[in-house]
C-alpha cells in the first residue's frame, strides 16, 4: 500500500493548524489516516512544530513519501538528515559514531539558529514596544500642553470678566453715590425753602398785628 506523509487541516478558517499524519495516498486529504506523527501550527512566530522523531524516521525509512510541506517540516526537524546519515552508515561511508557526531553538531547549530531568531524577534518586539511607549508619552505630553494652554486661556478670560464686573460694580456704586448726594442736596434745598417760607409767614403775621 503506497503511503504518504501529509498534513491534515484542523482549526478555524483563518486560524488553522495541522496534524502530520501517515495516510494511504488514495485517501482524501482530511479523511482517514494510519497514524498521527506530529503537529504543525503556523500561527505562532516562529511556527510551532512538534514531531515524533522516531516514528517519522521509521516511516521515511520504509518508503513513505512526504508532500512538499511535510518534507520541509521533516527537514527542519532533522528527520531527513538523520535518514541520510543512517544510509551512509549502511553503505560504509562513515561509522555510526561519526554519523551520531554529525547529527549532534547539526542539532546544536540548528538550536543556535532557532535561539538567535527568537532573540531577534524578542529584541524587535521590545523595540516596537519602546517605540509605542515613546509615541504614547509624546502624545500625552502634547495633550497635557494643550490642556494647560486651554486652562491658561480660560483663566485669562475669567480674570478679564472679573475685572469688567469690578469696573461695572465700581461705576454703579459711583453713580448711586452721586444720585444719593444729589437727592440729599435737593432735600436740603427743600428744607431751606420750607424754613424760609415759614419765616416769611411769621413776618407777615407780625406786620398784620402791628397794622391793627
Amino acid at each position: 500500500m503506497p503511503t504518504k506523509i501529509r498534513l491534515q487541516r484542523h482549526g478555524k478558517k483563518k486560524y488553522a493548524y495541522f496534524h502530520l499524519v501517515i495516510a494511504d495516498s488514495r485517501a482524501p486529504r482530511d479523511g482517514k489516516f494510519i497514524e498521527k506523527i506530529g503537529t504543525y501550527n503556523p500561527n505562532t512566530n516562529p511556527a510551532t512544530i512538534d514531531i515524533d522523531f522516531d516514528k517519522a524516521l521509521h516511516w521515511v525509512k520504509v518508503g513513505a513519501q512526504p508532500t512538499d510541506t511535510a518534507k520541509a517540516l521533516l527537514s527542519y526537524k532533522g528527520v531527513l538528515y538523520k535518514n541520510h546519515l543512517d544510509r551512509g552508515v549502511l553503505k560504509g561511508a562513515f561509522s555510526q559514531e561519526e554519523a551520531d557526531k554529525k547529527f549532534e553538531d547539526w542539532l546544536a547549530e540548528k538550536e543556535n539558529k532557532i535561539n538567535a531568531k527568537r532573540d531577534n524577534l524578542t529584541a524587535a518586539e521590545e523595540a516596537e514596544r519602546t517605540k509605542r511607549l515613546e509615541a504614547e508619552k509624546e502624545a500625552n505630553k502634547k495633550k497635557a500642553e494643550s490642556i494647560a494652554a486651554k486652562t491658561a486661556d480660560l483663566a485669562g478670560e475669567v480674570a478679564d470678566a472679573a475685572e469688567e464686573v469690578a469696573e461695572d460694580a465700581a461705576e454703579a456704586v459711583s453713580e448711586a453715590a452721586e444720585e444719593v448726594a444729589d437727592a440729599a442736596k435737593d432735600a436740603v434745598e427743600e428744607v431751606k425753602d420750607a424754613v424760609s417760607g415759614d419765616e416769611e409767614k411769621k413776618e407777615d403775621k407780625a406786620d398784620d398785628k402791628k397794622a391793627e
